[in-house]
């Protein structure tokens, strides 16, 4: 049986189309539709309900050593409020979820998980401690409101101080008030946009839901669902997981490098990828530049040459094009490449562009 968010009822007295997602019954739109909801974010300010998502807390001396071990990306040089993004690979250097740490202090970090992946990469995280650690999945208790579009700082400053506020992106204020709600505010988000998302007590988000919705209404801030959440994130280029990444794709295939620190003296996938002599596929973006939308899983080619397969693909609502994501053999990746990607027997032609599709101004 699903499970429903602490905001649930709101969404449902807001006209909310519920679907299961993730073990979880969520609003995939409202009653403005996908594109609207996607506008308001790119424009004004869109609230997502995003409870969903998965909270675990490591403590102790060892918490470090057991983040370095255990994901790709390095943070011994992490500050007290930063924010920093990583794989977490399997031993055959395949991406097991992408992840978002918090360091509260030396020896304590709060990690986000996918909601998709939550038990699987707890039993993970779970089979690969050692040494001074506790582990602790709060997801249960904890309430994640993500606040999102270029007036959310606007928003957000007439209901809490501005000291509360996050300045950087990729940093957050562990201990802050909203209204009357105790809560942790980052500047973080999956939509390309400027943004913050607020976690927060199961008893308090429905209250605070309300006030941010109450707050912003004159500014054009309206609630969002799945839908819109998935084409932002498609229009910023940001993957997927199960989508731009699997447990049989590593993150040097699907773009995230950046995040793979091969420097660091060792960690879990670190000698599959070095044995792997080079990369053969690389995710690219691609633009429709014949009739009709491509999505995923459909296969790409140049000629009769089959070159790869599309992982995300939709029409894009503030470009105003169709867009997808694909992963190609490293030979047809250069920007301007021309591609067919065959979708229901037909050819749609695309070309090869460089990512992300959307950059905030």
């Amino acid at each position: 049986m699903e499970l429903k968010t602490p905001i649930y009822d709101y969404h449902m007295a807001l006209g909310g189309k519920i679907v299961p997602f993730a073990g979880y019954l969520l609003p995939v739109q409202y009653q403005t539709g996908v594109i609207a909801e996607h506008m308001a974010v790119r424009t004004k300010a869109g609230l997502f309900d995003v409870s969903h998502m998965g909270e675990v807390i490591y403590t102790g001396k060892d918490a470090l050593a057991n983040l370095n071990y255990l994901l790709t990306n390095d943070f011994t040089n992490m500050v007290d409020g930063q924010v920093r993004y990583s794989p977490m690979c399997n031993d055959d250097g395949g991406v097991v979820d992408d992840l978002i740490v918090y360091k509260v202090s030396d020896e304590k970090y709060m990690v986000v998980v996918n909601a998709s992946n939550r038990h699987k990469d707890v039993d993970w995280m779970k089979k690969h401690l050692f040494a001074d650690v506790q582990f602790e999945d709060i997801s249960d208790s904890v309430a994640q409101i993500a606040l999102q579009g270029p007036l959310s700082h606007e928003i957000l400053a007439k209901i809490t101080d501005e000291e509360y506020i996050p300045t950087k992106y990729y940093s957050f204020i562990e201990k802050c008030i909203i209204g009357s709600s105790p809560c942790m505010i980052s500047q973080t988000g999956y939509t390309g946009e400027s943004g913050y998302e607020i976690y927060l007590s199961n008893e308090d988000a429905p209250k605070l839901w309300d006030l941010l919705l109450e707050t912003g209404r004159e500014l054009g801030l309206i609630p969002c669902g799945l839908g819109a959440r998935d084409t932002l994130r498609l229009e910023a280029g940001m993957p997927l997981y199960g989508h731009e990444m699997d447990d049989s794709i590593t993150p040097l295939e699907t773009g995230l490098s950046f995040a793979v620190k091969m420097a660091k003296e060792d960690f879990i996938g670190k000698k599959a990828m070095e044995q792997k002599s080079e990369i053969t596929r690389k995710r690219v973006g691609l633009k429709v530049t014949g009739r009709g939308i491509v999505r995923e899983n459909e296969k790409v080619f140049v000629g009769e040459t089959e070159i790869g397969v599309t992982t995300s693909g939709t029409h894009c609502p503030f470009l105003g094009y169709p867009v997808a994501m694909a992963l190609l053999k490293v030979e047809y990746t250069q920007v301007g490449t021309a591609v067919e990607v065959e979708v229901r027997g037909r050819r749609i032609t695309a070309e090869v562009v460089k990512l992300p599709f959307y950059k905030k101004p």
